[in-house]
């Protein structure tokens, strides 16, 4: 543990007090965080660890979590996936990776993202375009290139693949009256 015995610089996670007992500090601590919001049982391992709780009395504390039902990755994975995909606008790909950065087990995030299917996945992002589209000037065809780039980088940011979204930003822009040779080869 030589992160507990080194003097704390900058805001750094403070470290449990050495003759406090560890099993008290550890729920304490993750108490403290699940009352932000709900974390995957990964996340609080990890805040653990910072600030230097035992292997043993983490362990043991998070078994009693997830037995008494104050850790649940699974009802995690499916309350991020609607939430970043219906407010973030985020695509599959990028949730999934999301939830992988939390520890959330490859099986456990399949099945939230499930909820996600092809069709909603392109709605959103049909949304997303339109929205944009209200503030990119899209009058001309330079513009309306530009506006294709703009409108597919967004997309790319938010995890949509480069076929779904060439497709919803070609066709928002038709509808916005370009001409569909004017915005280059479909990448279909």
């Amino acid at each position: 543990m030589e992160a507990a015995e080194k003097p704390r610089r900058g805001r750094g996670p403070k470290q449990i007090d050495p003759d406090a007992d560890p099993l008290a500090a550890a729920r304490e601590i993750c108490l403290r965080l699940l009352t932000d919001r709900a974390r995957t049982r990964h996340e609080l391992a990890q805040a653990l660890k910072q600030r230097g709780v035992p292997d043993d009395a983490s362990e043991s504390v998070l078994s009693r979590f997830d037995e008494v039902g104050l850790i649940d990755d699974a009802a995690f994975a499916g309350q991020y996936v609607r939430s970043r995909h219906n407010h973030r606008g985020l695509s599959r790909r990028a949730i999934a990776m999301e939830l992988r950065r939390k520890g959330v087990d490859d099986e456990v995030a399949g099945e939230a993202l499930e909820e996600v299917d092809p069709e909603s996945e392109e709605q959103r992002a049909r949304e997303l375009v339109d929205r944009k589209l209200r503030t990119v000037p899209a009058d001309t065809p330079e513009q309306r290139k530009k506006a294709v780039n703009r409108l597919v980088g967004m997309l790319a940011r938010k995890g949509y693949g480069g076929g779904i979204a060439y497709r919803v930003v070609r066709e928002a822009l038709a509808a916005h009256g370009a001409e569909i040779d004017e915005l280059g080869p479909a990448d279909d």
